[in-house]
């Protein structure tokens, strides 16, 4: 995970729709950049659907919300309609960003031992300056809590 206080490294991603999207294009802006193992999956549609319900909440304090996984373009497209979601999903198929933020860790599931996502969120200021990281967060609550940190 990187240090608060930290620049936030530069990246440049497709979204759901495939159009191309940089760190840099939301400077002026906070940005809630979550990183999260699995599209359509329990945990992670939770987390989603929670940021989804608070959006207007996010946007009224200027704050955009990214999420990234390594799931494909197509895999984001389904996964926002599925469930309506109203913010930018992010495809990190190499892993790069993944990995550049510190996320692509060991973990352990019943008992076995795996390389994956760990559901990281980082809040990233106007000047694109690390200033909370939480590692590890429960789904559920994660989005509630971001909220209480702008």
């Amino acid at each position: 995970m990187l240090e608060i206080g930290t620049k936030a490294p530069e990246f440049t991603l497709p979204d759901q729709n495939g159009e191309m999207h940089s760190l840099s294009d939301y400077r002026g802006k906070k940005v809630i950049l979550y990183f999260y193992p699995k599209d359509n999956t329990a945990g992670c549609t939770k987390q989603a659907c929670n940021f989804a319900e608070l959006m207007p909440q996010f946007r009224e304090k200027g704050a955009v919300i990214l999420g990234v996984s390594k799931d494909s373009v197509a895999s984001h497209k389904k996964f926002e309609e599925n469930y309506g979601l109203p913010f930018t999903l992010l495809s990190d198929t190499e892993r790069k960003v993944i990995e550049a933020y510190g996320v692509w860790q060991e973990k352990k599931n019943y008992g076995k031992v795996t390389m994956g996502v760990v559901r990281t969120t980082y809040l990233i200021d106007e000047n694109g300056i690390i200033t909370k990281a939480f590692g590890n967060v429960k789904a559920a609550d994660n989005p509630a809590q971001m909220l209480g940190e702008i």
